[in-house]
This record gives C-alpha cells, sequence and structure tokens, in this order.
C-alpha cells in the first residue's frame, strides 16, 4: 500500500477517541494491549524540540515485554538511556498525551531478540541532541535515534542517518511502511494532592500557593529544559 493511500486512508478514517486517565487507569488499560515492538510516543511540553521537528510529537519510548512484564526503553535528558517498567513510565509522562503504536505483525522470536538486545546494550548512554543537526553520530544518544537504531536492528526499518530522526518522522517512517498501525491515544491526567479541609485558612493558602507554584515551574521545566 502505498504511502499516500495511507495518509488518505488516515485523513478519512475518524479519529481515535481520546482516552482521559490517570497514570495506574492508563497502566489498566493499555498493560494487555503492548508487545515487543510497541512505540509511545508523546505529545508533551518541550518546545525546542516542537519548533525544531514542526511537529507536536516530542519524545518516543520503546515497548520489551518480557516474562508478561511491559519494559519501557528510552532515552531523555537529564536521565540518558534508561529501563523502567510500564507503570512507572507512565508516571514519569506526567500530563502528556500519549499514541501508542504496535506492529502489525507480532514480532518473531529472532526480530524480538535482535530488538531488544539493542536496546539494552545502549542502557546508561548519555543524552545528546546536537547530532539532530549535524548528522554525526555522538557518544550520547536521543529519543528517536535510540529507538530508530532498535528498529534498524531488528530489520523493521531501514535508515540513512538515524541520528538525524525526530519523532514525527519515525511516525511517519513506520506508518508508510505499513509495519506499524496506530493503538489508543491516551491523555493522561496528572494527580493533584488532596487540599487539606481541616487545618486553617492560612495553611490551606499556603497550600495552594505551594501547588501553584510547584506546577508553574513544572510547565515551564517542560517548556524549556525539556524535562
Amino acid at each position: 500500500m502505498s504511502w499516500i493511500l495511507v495518509a488518505a486512508l488516515l485523513v478519512g478514517a475518524p479519529k481515535p477517541a481520546v482516552l482521559h486517565l490517570s497514570a495506574p487507569e492508563a497502566l489498566s488499560e493499555i498493560a494487555d494491549d503492548v508487545q515487543t515492538g510497541s512505540l509511545i510516543v508523546s505529545k508533551g511540553d518541550c518546545l525546542a524540540i516542537k519548533i525544531y521537528s514542526a511537529s507536536a510529537y516530542t519524545h518516543v519510548a520503546a515497548v520489551v515485554v518480557r516474562d508478561g512484564e511491559a519494559i519501557v526503553y528510552d532515552a531523555t535528558g537529564g536521565a540518558g538511556v534508561r529501563r523502567q517498567s510500564l507503570g512507572e513510565y507512565l508516571v514519569a509522562q506526567n500530563d502528556s498525551k500519549l499514541y501508542l503504536f504496535h506492529p502489525c505483525q507480532p514480532f518473531t522470536e529472532m526480530r524480538a531478540s535482535r530488538f531488544e538486545e539493542h536496546l539494552k546494550n545502549q542502557v546508561g548512554r548519555p543524552y545528546a541532541i546536537h547530532q539532530h543537526l549535524t548528522g554525526e553520530r555522538a557518544a550520547g544518544l536521543h529519543c528517536s535515534e535510540y529507538v530508530c537504531d532498535a528498529l534498524v536492528a531488528a530489520e523493521v526499518l531501514r535508515a540513512r542517518q538515524p541520528s538525524r530522526v525526530s519523532p514525527a518522522s519515525l511516525v511517519e517512517g513506520i506508518l508508510k511502511t505499513d509495519a506499524y498501525q496506530p493503538g489508543d491515544v491516551v491523555q493522561l491526567l496528572p494527580e493533584t494532592p488532596a487540599r487539606p479541609a481541616s487545618q486553617s485558612w492560612c495553611a490551606r493558602l499556603w497550600f495552594d500557593t505551594k501547588l501553584c507554584t510547584c506546577t508553574c515551574c513544572g510547565k515551564l521545566r517542560g517548556w524549556f529544559c525539556c524535562k
């Protein structure tokens, strides 16, 4: 199927309903759907990635299911290349909107092994983004480069310069090659601490001020530090 036909079908098809869920609710909703090779693409706050890639997609992570447990691998600023449980990852994504993509055909045992092996071998590497501009490899990895490399290692995709792949272009590639199909769309709802009801008005005012300040600082950190 040509990419033009795929695009036409996507445009003509009804948009999937967005599920508004907390992180624990999202875990219950998607845990049985993800498989080795599933990708979680985020629309978060990072302005730098949005502007440079001309897309709202800001992050991508890869899923491996091992012994019934879903493990998420990604590369992010501050943490570098890391490995988390699906539940931990959803909590870390805070209030992002998540787009799930699943392989059209389940990975064969060999493909799954190559995919997982590549992801595991890169854990601990630092995060870097300047190679996205130069096209040259660096000591660090950015998120879409990391996931693209794993897909290339598993012979799912071919890419000339994985270091220049963005989350948006990765999504375009997996759909263009008919390797993946869209899954659920989840808007994560941040958990807000309960406002104290039995304390003095001064204590409640302090709580509200602290909550507002922390929320604003978190948003600014996401916009400008991409964390």
